[in-house]
């Protein structure tokens, strides 16, 4: 009994002099923000004040504080603090100019660089999730704040044009309910539900989500303490979804005036409006003008080699005249419907679409905020709208979007007064994450680079596929994928693992080609998880399988640095008994002739191409796919 009593004692003591020892660390210095003129986020107007900041928070916000010994001092005279911004709507790994992919790295810099602090993000499959947080926690990502969506769309609704694999294509509550289940377990921040197939009146209509399958997902989403934000685009559809309990509808009412009934509806379930007017500007400008601008702001935000293509750059560049006009027509119906629903107390956020062609990261969401302004909204409401009201909408305003005491220290400094003259909101001179200066220098020397941002290369085991897993997984633990041309009737496939011998297993592809040529599906095996990082193949010297089939094939190995569709491929043939093929990587060949060298070292998936003329079926069976 002594020795245990003795034992305690020692614990406690060890204890004391540990936390203590902790205590007397130095802290890092404070840092008081002194003499700006601050716009809060609470709608509140602007007021002169130091802000003192600890740690990653804000300590305390006055007019004559007293700044502690030691603190920095930044003299923000002149300047307008704001708390940073949010965008309720992007796609991150996506370019905005046509025919170049996106550098992930870049476009989350962009954002920083416009001091957009917070990013919900609506891009790839839940795969991506763990790889681009990790990369984001060990600094080789800087990013701002990311939630990560998982997609939900119904069978051949919006979203689904690709053929990707994805995302969650419930048909029926009960469905969304087990789709939903599955999502949660990559622990999403957030939930994208493609309620509305409206095509805006240029083009067929697709399927809507229904009352119900809207309900059970958000009905799960909550139940795991996440939001649900839409695509709604119709009257119709935003009653039937604000009804099921969607959080925030992410783009506005297109087709016609908002009404004294939705009004009632989203006020008694308290829907937030995110009207992505940017994305519709752009291509009303477009649509008016067959140009986009190229201002000095966004040459500042996006890397080099985007830069030409930018005043071509829309998703109807290539568009029929009535596509135009319902463009120019849908600009007018969304600025009147902010103006309505604003007028009626309803809570308008932020949000762009960006990724999308012609609405670029970070810019699109400067461009956003003064879109707000353009549509009745004050410029101290626009702010009010892009910081307080967005927190709140995404359910993080207890921890920041406003300039309190106690708050995350997400801020900006910007030239110039935004709340009496919004176009200031562009001229970002400082920024903080989390009570940490950014270094708008070295982002802005990075994103001007004219190499990608540079992402960790693994090398990879040999053996890529033999079939044994029953999980729908590779050797190398990625998940299978696929894809197809685009359209709403796209190709399709349909895979299969089935026997090949009495232990043995492969997998069977059965696909139907489109109407439209070229028409075609990928099956994708990814190198690496959800294909964010590389794989360093280098040391092989090609790639072997096991094939059946009836006809021509493609291999393709999309690399990082191919940032076109012309990715290094290579033709091959099977019949109808098992063969071996080996292709070696010297067969790999591209079209264009100004291409990145093959080195192997940045490479990102296997895919095998079945492209066949539109309306057939084809078959593919693959075994024991492995370098050598």
């Amino acid at each position: 009994m002594k020795r245990l009593t003795l034992l305690v004692f020692t614990i406690i003591a060890l204890t004391i002099f540990v936390v203590a020892a902790l205590l007397a660390q130095p802290q890092g210095a404070a840092i008081a923000i002194k003499g700006a003129r601050v716009v809060d986020g609470t709608g509140a107007p602007a007021k002169f004040a130091t802000v003192l900041i600890r740690g990653e928070r804000i300590d305390a916000v006055g007019e004559n504080l007293a700044i502690p010994a030691g603190a920095r001092v930044i003299d923000a005279q002149g300047l307008t603090l704001i708390p940073g911004l949010f965008d309720l709507h992007t796609h991150l790994q996506s370019g905005t100019v046509t025919g170049l992919s996106g550098d992930l790295g870049k476009n989350l810099k962009a954002y920083l660089a416009a001091g957009v602090t917070t990013v919900v993000n609506f891009s790839g499959s839940p795969e991506t999730f763990e790889p681009i947080r990790r990369l984001v926690a060990e600094g080789v990502l800087p990013s701002p704040r990311l939630l990560l969506a998982a997609r939900f769309s119904p069978p051949g609704g919006h979203g689904t044009e690709g053929g990707e694999s994805g995302g969650y294509e419930p048909a029926t509550a009960d469905q969304a309910h087990a789709f939903m289940r599955e999502a949660l377990a990559y622990k999403p921040d957030a939930i994208k539900a493609f309620t509305d197939g409206w095509r805006y009146g240029s083009g067929a209509a697709m399927t809507d989500f229904n009352e119900q399958t809207t309900a059970a997902i958000a009905e799960e989403a909550h139940a795991a303490g996440i939001k649900v934000l839409t695509h709604t685009v119709t009257l119709a559809n935003s009653k039937i979804s604000a009804r099921a309990g969607i959080d925030v509808q992410a783009h506005g009412i297109c087709d016609v005036p908002a009404d004294d009934e939705v009004i009632r509806i989203y006020k008694e379930k308290g829907t937030g409006y995110v009207s992505t007017l940017e994305c519709y500007r752009h291509q009303e400008r477009f649509a008016s003008l067959g140009t986009a601008p190229l201002t000095p702001r966004l040459t500042e935000l996006i890397e080099p080699a985007a830069l030409p293509a930018v005043p071509k750059s829309d998703v109807f560049a290539r568009a029929t005249p009535a596509s135009r006009e319902s463009a120019v027509k849908r600009w007018a119906a969304l600025v009147e419907n902010i103006r309505r629903l604003h007028a009626a107390g309803i809570p308008i956020g932020t949000g762009t679409d960006s990724g999308v062609v012609g609405i670029h990261h970070g810019y699109a969401t400067l461009q956003e905020v003064q879109h707000l302004v353009e549509a009745g909204l004050t410029p101290l409401e626009a702010i009010h709208s892009a910081t307080g009201v967005s927190a709140k909408l995404l359910g993080v305003g207890a921890a920041r979007g406003t300039i309190e005491p106690g708050k995350v220290a997400d801020l900006v400094l910007v030239a110039g007064e935004p709340d009496r003259k919004i176009e200031d909101i562009e001229k970002t001179r400082r920024v903080f994450l989390g009570g940490r200066e950014i270094d708008l220098a070295a982002i802005g020397k990075a994103i001007h680079s004219t190499e990608l941002t540079e992402l960790p290369a693994h090398k990879v085991a040999a053996l890529v596929y033999d079939g044994e897993a029953a999980d729908g997984r590779t050797n190398l633990g990625t998940r299978i994928e696929h894809s197809a041309d685009r359209g709403i009737d796209h190709s399709t496939i349909t895979p299969a693992r089935v026997l090949r011998g009495a232990n043995d297993h492969s997998l069977f592809l059965l696909t139907t080609a489109g109407p439209h040529d070229p028409a075609y599906v990928r099956l994708k095996l990814p190198l690496t998880r959800g294909s964010v990082e590389l794989a360093d193949i280098s040391g092989y010297r090609g790639v072997s399988f096991d094939v059946r089939g009836e006809g021509g094939y493609r291999l393709l190995v999309e690399t990082y640095r191919v940032r076109d569709q012309d990715q290094f491929a290579a033709a091959f043939e099977a019949g109808g008994a098992w063969r071996t093929v080996r292709i070696d990587f010297a067969q790999l060949k591209r079209k264009s002739e100004n291409a990145p060298a093959w080195t192997g070292r940045d490479a990102r998936e296997l895919q095998f191409e079945i492209a066949r003329p539109a309306g057939t079926k084809a078959w593919l069976e693959l075994d024991n796919v492995k370098f050598y």
